[in-house]
Parts: structure tokens; C-alpha cells; sequence
């Protein structure tokens, strides 16, 4: 129920819709139950129950404690008063009344969703935006304890199924109770007895109905983890798949889905028999409480005689009504409990605390001055320390390039200078300023990043690259294009810079691709350039052409390249060689090779490569 609470809270910008539900149940509930007092008079012609030698004149109001006779004494003066003592001229009055009184009550009901749709539909727009902007607010190191398939299914199918379980609930919050007040009202000026009789066995129903779901938020959350799973399998399967092929370990995974599917048939089954269990129980309860019914009010008009037949029968469509809503309920209780799980799930993503949020007086940053410095910086992933004591000035418009073995920590530097993670120890300073002071937004405007996979999407050409400079023009565009050295196969493709790429961009080569994503830097136009292994996935002809780019990008700007192939970086102004997290070695390309240290080893083993 906690969850369901919070699922409110996102019903708060929708308020109109809500009044306008509210009163609409208001009047619907009221007609609902006008509707069924109104066939007492049609009942009493029906059966001539009324002396037609009999003047009746209008009564006047006793107090509540002949609440009953009065009701029905009124009602039929009013009928006699129209119809002249007419049964024919009264029965079409009253049937008259009867179809006005069930067309407004189902206008109201009609008008009670018509708002319901607007914030239910709200609801969920907003929950998913929350969702997904939360995702992309969340940094890396969490994504890196998740399965990317667990998230896509708490944004897609967690939020579907609050659309179809706990939030049609909200539309039973105004009706069903006021359905069940009104209801009660007219049951008890009908008759006090019969209706204290109904309310013993009503809660019996209920308690029933809610053991049958006292396991279903269990077997909800079983289900809808099981369904991250398989959409976990289906994204790597997607993303892996030649290298699935290219072992021949199609059979793996398919075994490997297929028993994921399998657990969640099981699971499925369970949920589903379960929810299945609750309409034939409600209803099997139902029929015996309008039995007993039957039984205790046949007593009251036959043997106790203080009802009267046709008051009876509009008791018992008063009590049908009753059911209905109370039905309702029990079914949006047993609702609540599915989505519970779902809730839960979505709410998880939404409370993650995030430790890269900005302070709540960030500094924005508009420019690059003087230098980057790295003041004694320690980092680690998990356990282990994978920078320690690390410590390098760059000044404006210096290239300085991070050279060593896999693991020896150079993309850990492009994930702080970036903030995509913040340091354990030390300090990274811009212009003297921590960057933990600054607000991200502005620091990475301050940054242009080129990555060893260029991440491309299914866009055009353009909107690619238009990335990082929203309004920049379509001259601007190719004249980055040509920086990037990618203008030249840009120009002969079918559409220019409006050509959709494809997915991941895999309508072009790897060169292409890097190409497209140094152009999306240039654009940008940042004073800073990270470049992490920008060319170490390309061929040789490639390389040159993605180099030459790297060269016209970096121009004027400060650069922190970090290489795999050493001869993309002989002209740096300083070179860092890092081993296990420290500094070994810095200097020029010329200095270091006269050193003949680590360097130098690393230089002579790709020269044989």
C-alpha cells in the first residue's frame, strides 16, 4: 500500500482531472442509487399494493425514525399527482423517471473516466519520464552493477503494468465508496434490519478475496524479474551476435534463453491461476450473500411482515449494486498487491541516490583559462586501486598523451576529468576551480570526448553531430565534416548530411564512423579534447585518415589523448607512461626513446606488431 501512495504523489499536476472525477462519481453514485428506489412506485402499481379508494394527500416528515414510509409515501403522491390516479398515465411517469435517473447516472460514469483518462494517462507519462530521466541522471558506476535488460524492463514493462493494475485502481477511489455510501443510505431507510444483517457476512467475503492474494505482490515480483532476465539475454544475444555465430554458440544461448523463458512460464502460470481464482471466489461469495439475503428479507415480508414486497425487491438491486462495487474493491485491492511488486521495482531506479549530483551552488563554468591539474589523485573501481598518487599539470593549449599497458589506468583519467566518477582521493582542478564544485553540465561543455568505439545513433548525419551544438547550421556541420576528414565520403552519399546511418551507424565503415564522431567533437567547439584510443580499432588506412583528422581538431586546443598505437602521439608536448596506476615515466617522444625505459619497450613491441 506504501508504494500505491507513492504512486499518488505523481498525481498531483492533475488535480482538475481528479475534481472533475470526484464530482462526476458524486452524481453517478447518487443516480445509481435514485434509479433503484425509483422502482418501488412502478413496483406498487405493478401489484396494486396501494388502496385506489384511498385519498392520499402529501405527507409531512416524522423524523428519521419514519424515514421509510415517508420516503415511499412521497413518492407516491408525487406519482399519483401527475398521473390523476391513472395507473397507466403513473407507470409511464415512473418508468420515465427510471430511464432518466440510469441515463444520467450513466453520463456521470461516462464523465468519470472521460477525467480518469487524462490522469491516469498522466500518471503514467510522468512516471516513465521520471524513470527514464533518472536513468540517464544515474552515473556509469551503477549501470556497471546492472543488466541494461533489468532497466529496459523496469521502464517498459513495470510501467506497463502499473498502466493495467494498480492505476485503474484510482478510479475506484471515488466511485466504489460512494456507490457503497449511497447504497447503504437508501438500504437503510428501506429497512435498518436487513441491511445489519448484510454487513456480517460482507466483511466474511472480504477476508476470504484477501487470503486468496496474500501471495500474488510475491509471485508479481518473481515474474517481472525473470522478464528482465530475458530481456537481458535478448540485448546481448542482439549485441553479441557475431560473436555468437563466429564461435557457433548459438545453441548456448539458446539453452540459456530457453531456460529463462522456461522459469517464467512457471512463475507465469502461478501468477495468473492465482488472479484467475479471485473472480470465481468473489463471485460464488457474492451469490451466497444475496442468497442468505433472500432467505433473512423472504422472512421479514412473510413472516415478520415490516417489509413490504416491492420495498424488497428495490432492496435487493440496492444490494446487487453493492456487490458490484464491493467486488470492485476486492479486485483493486488484489490489483494493488501486483502492481506493488512492479512499484517497487520502478521506484528503486527513482531513489538510487546519485553521488555526482552538483552541489547545491555549483559554479558554472564558461571558459578554459590557464590549466587542468591532477593534485595527488587516487581511484578505485571496487577494491583495488587502479590510480594512486597521481599527479600532472596541463597547461592551455598543451598536448599531453597517456601511454601503457591495459590496466595501467589512462581511461580511468578520461572518466575523471569527464566526472563520469569521481576520485577516492586528491583533487582534479580547472582554472584552480575542483571540478566537484563545478556544475557538470558546464564542466562538460568544457570537453570534447572521442572514444575508442564511436557511438553513433539511428539518426541522420546531422542530428548526430549537432549533438553537441544544437543550433549550429548545415555550413558549420560540413565545414567540421571536413576537419574531421569525413566530408569526403559525406558529400557522395545519397542524401549528404541528412543520411540516416543505421543503427550504431553500421551503414558505415569503422573509419567512417570515427570520422563522424570526431566531426560531432569539432562542432561542439570545446577548449578541451579527450581522446581515449580513438584509433586503436582501425586498419592502417583508416588510422591515417582518423589521425590526420585527430591532428586538425587538436589545433589550439588542450588535448589529453590517450593511445594504444604510440606512433599517433610522437608529437605531444609531454607524454605520461603509466604502469599499475603511477607515473614511470614523462617527457618527449625523443627524450623518452633516449631513456630506453618502459617506453622504449613498449615502442620496440609495436614495431613488431
Amino acid at each position: 500500500m506504501n508504494q500505491f501512495v507513492n504512486i499518488l504523489k505523481y498525481a498531483k499536476p492533475y488535480k482538475r482531472y481528479a475534481l472533475g472525477h470526484i464530482i462526476s462519481n458524486i452524481l453517478y453514485a447518487l443516480f445509481g442509487a435514485l434509479s433503484f428506489v425509483a422502482l418501488i412506485p412502478m413496483l406498487d402499481i405493478l401489484f396494486e399494493q396501494k388502496d385506489k379508494t384511498q385519498i392520499i394527500t402529501k405527507p409531512v416528515y416524522q423524523g428519521i425514525a419514519h424515514l421509510n414510509s415517508f420516503y415511499k409515501d412521497y413518492l407516491s403522491y408525487q406519482v399519483n399527482l401527475y398521473a390523476d390516479n391513472d395507473p397507466q398515465k403513473a407507470l409511464l411517469y415512473v418508468v420515465s423517471l427510471i430511464i432518466i435517473l440510469f441515463l444520467l447516472k450513466n453520463i456521470f460514469g461516462y464523465m468519470a473516466n472521460y477525467w480518469m483518462v487524462f490522469l491516469r494517462n498522466g500518471v503514467v507519462r510522468d512516471l516513465r519520464n521520471k524513470v527514464y530521466k533518472k536513468t540517464i541522471e544515474l552515473p556509469l558506476s551503477y549501470f556497471s552493477e546492472q543488466k541494461k535488460g533489468d532497466i529496459m524492463s523496469r521502464v517498459t514493462n513495470d510501467v506497463t503494468t502499473l498502466q493495467y493494475s494498480m492505476l485503474p485502481v484510482l478510479e475506484l477511489i471515488a466511485r466504489e465508496p460512494l456507490t457503497i455510501i449511497f447504497t447503504v443510505i437508501m438500504m437503510l431507510i428501506i429497512s435498518v434490519k436487513l441491511t445489519l444483517f448484510v454487513f456480517i457476512f460482507i466483511p466474511l467475503s472480504g477476508v476470504i478475496i484477501s487470503r486468496i492474494g496474500k501471495s500474488l505482490k510475491r509471485k508479481s515480483d518473481r515474474v517481472q524479474t525473470e522478464q528482465g532476465a530475458i530481456l537481458s539475454i535478448l540485448e546481448e544475444t542482439l549485441t553479441g551476435l557475431r560473436i555468437i555465430k563466429g564461435f557457433n554458440a548459438e545453441e548456448k544461448f539458446d539453452n540459456k534463453f530457453k531456460e529463462s523463458s522456461k522459469r517464467s512460464y512457471h512463475f507465469s502460470n502461478k501468477l495468473f491461476n492465482r488472479q484467475n481464482l479471485a473472480t470465481p471466489a468473489s463471485e460464488f461469495l457474492g451469490i451466497l450473500v444475496i442468497s442468505i439475503l433472500l432467505w433473512y428479507g423472504g422472512q421479514l415480508v412473510l413472516v415478520d411482515k415490516s417489509l413490504d414486497g416491492s420495498s424488497f425487491i428495490a432492496y435487493m438491486g440496492l444490494a446487487y449494486n453493492i456487490m458490484v462495487p464491493a467486488k470492485a474493491i476486492a479486485r483493486g485491492l488484489y490489483n494493488i498487491k501486483q502492481g506493488n511488486a512492479a512499484a517497487e521495482r520502478i521506484q528503486e531506479i527513482i531513489d538510487s541516490p546519485n553521488p555526482l549530483k552538483d552541489k547545491p551552488n555549483a559554479i558554472v563554468k564558461t571558459g578554459f583559462d590557464s590549466e587542468i591539474v591532477f593534485e595527488d589523485i587516487s581511484f578505485k573501481y571496487q577494491q583495488e586501486y587502479v590510480l594512486k598518487n597521481f599527479s600532472l599539470t596541463i597547461p592551455k593549449g598543451k598536448t599531453v598523451a597517456l601511454v601503457g599497458q591495459s590496466g595501467s589506468g589512462k581511461s580511468t583519467i578520461a572518466n575523471l576529468i569527464t566526472r563520469f566518477y569521481d576520485v577516492n582521493e586528491g583533487r582534479i582542478l580547472i582554472d584552480n576551480l575542483d571540478i566537484r564544485d563545478l556544475a557538470t553540465k558546464s564542466l562538460r561543455n568544457q570537453l570534447g570526448i572521442v572514444t575508442q568505439d564511436a557511438i553513433l545513433f539511428n539518426d541522420s548525419i546531422k542530428n548526430n553531430l549537432k549533438l553537441g551544438n544544437d543550433n549550429a547550421s548545415d555550413e558549420e556541420i560540413i565545414e567540421a565534416l571536413k576537419v574531421a576528414n569525413a566530408w569526403e565520403f559525406v558529400k557522395d552519399l545519397p542524401n549528404g548530411i541528412e543520411t540516416n546511418i543505421g543503427d550504431s551507424g553500421n551503414k558505415l565503415s569503422g573509419g567512417q564512423k570515427q570520422r563522424l564522431s570526431i566531426a560531432r567533437a569539432v562542432l561542439k567547439n570545446p577548449p578541451i579534447m579527450v581522446l581515449d584510443e580513438a584509433t586503436s580499432a582501425l586498419d592502417t588506412e583508416s588510422e591515417r585518415l582518423v589521425q590526420i583528422a585527430l591532428e586538425n581538431m587538436m589545433k589550439n586546443r588542450t588535448s589529453i589523448v590517450i593511445a594504444h598505437r604510440l606512433s599517433t602521439i610522437q608529437n605531444a608536448d609531454e607524454i605520461i607512461v603509466l604502469n599499475k596506476g603511477e607515473i614511470v615515466e614523462q617527457g618527449k617522444h625523443t627524450q623518452l626513446i633516449a631513456a630506453n625505459g618502459v617506453y622504449k619497450k613498449l615502442v620496440d613491441m609495436q614495431s613488431f606488431e
